[in-house]
């Protein structure tokens, strides 16, 4: 029987096979990084606002406490945005005409709310409570990073699922004094191992790693 084929066929086929594999492969790695870049996550990337608020100067400088501003942080799941009356707690009386602070008192002359852009925005299928983790003596930089540093606020963690189950999984590496928690420049002791133990115990932290923990 007449061959059809030419010998190279053979080649041509495997060589095209092989390019098929390659170019999935290389699809499915390049989607990977893009899942897990910044243009996806929005990790380390500092957000436009309305007002350009300064962490760095007002927690960082002046020492504000968090709760000063996130009233709600130690009893509520929501770490609330300031209401406009605690900015002017200040800003009536400290740089009370400059330009840059028009849009707070505008806010406040009307009762209309600054829209803020959120730094942190977790799906609406994740449940977090910010109490919770507080009064379990997990830090304010723990999550948020050093944000007493960050002129504009980013989102300092990745906030993918392996990142949270890294502490959900071992509480003991995380964990600080409870008088501690709202500390910025904490820095986890040579004992954390032990210290971590012993808080662990004394906190009632139970390790949680069940879907329906955060997925309810």
């Amino acid at each position: 029987m007449a061959q059809f084929f030419p010998r190279t066929a053979n080649s041509v086929a495997r060589l095209s096979l092989l390019a098929v594999v390659v170019a999935v492969t290389a699809l499915a790695v390049w989607g990977y990084e893009i899942a897990e870049s910044s243009y996806e996550t929005r990790q380390d990337v500092p957000r436009e606002q309305p007002v350009p608020f300064s962490h760095e100067h007002h927690a960082g400088g002046l020492g504000i406490d968090c709760r000063y501003c996130h009233t709600t942080v130690t009893n509520s799941s929501f770490a609330n945005l300031p209401a406009t009356k605690i900015c002017m707690n200040c800003h009536s009386q400290m740089w009370a005409v400059a330009p840059a602070l028009e849009p707070v008192r505008e806010s406040y002359r009307t009762g209309e709310s600054i829209q803020w852009t959120r730094v942190y925005d977790l799906p609406d299928f994740v449940y977090f409570d910010h109490s919770i983790h507080v009064h379990k003596g997990i830090g304010c930089s723990t999550c948020h990073g050093r944000v007493d540093e960050m002129p504009l606020t980013w989102q300092a963690p990745s906030l993918r699922m392996k990142w949270c189950l890294d502490c959900h999984r071992d509480p003991a590496r995380y964990v600080r004094p409870r008088d501690q928690v709202f500390n910025m420049s904490y820095a986890a002791p040579s004992d954390q191992e032990a210290l971590g133990r012993k808080l662990v115990a004394e906190y009632h932290i139970i390790s949680r790693t069940s879907c329906s923990t955060c997925h309810r």
